[in-house]
């Protein structure tokens, strides 16, 4: 969306800061849960990265990484967000869900709690460094 229409966008509110978390942190710990194996059956762990932020702020970090400072977010419909995400080729189910969450987060209804176990060390602007990389590329 940034490089074919000049924007970033979903369906959270601008300002509100919410857990991002590097996929190499989700990796890293279920590594580390399967090399321990200390858990039976089905175990479900929370990662919140070490921060919570806006999508603002991480729309402001990427447009700066990839020397476009005025990089604007626009917070979408759910509607308008769901029909998007179809036609970006997800499900029709992946896209309600996926909106169903960014709504439960606008309305407060999912409220993660930082604590030294669920926090992850990846920092936003770490990857932004590694993303914008791999934007110049395509």
């Amino acid at each position: 969306m940034i490089k074919q229409e000049g924007i970033n966008g979903d369906s959270v509110e601008a300002a509100l800061a919410v857990p991002m978390v590097a996929t190499r942190d989700i990796a890293d710990a279920a590594a580390n849960a399967l090399k321990a194996r200390d858990w039976k059956g089905v175990a479900v762990r929370e990662l919140l990265g070490p921060r919570d932020i806006s999508y603002a702020e991480a729309t402001r970090i990427l447009g700066q990484k990839i020397g476009k400072p005025d990089l604007q977010y626009i917070q979408f419909s759910y509607d308008d967000h769901a029909k998007a995400l179809v036609q970006a080729g997800l499900s029709k189910s992946f896209a309600r869900l996926y909106v169903e969450m960014t709504r439960a987060f606008n309305d407060g209804t999912i409220k993660p709690a930082r604590t030294r176990e669920n926090a992850t060390p990846t920092r936003f602007e770490d990857f932004a460094d590694e993303w914008a990389s791999a934007y110049q590329l395509v």
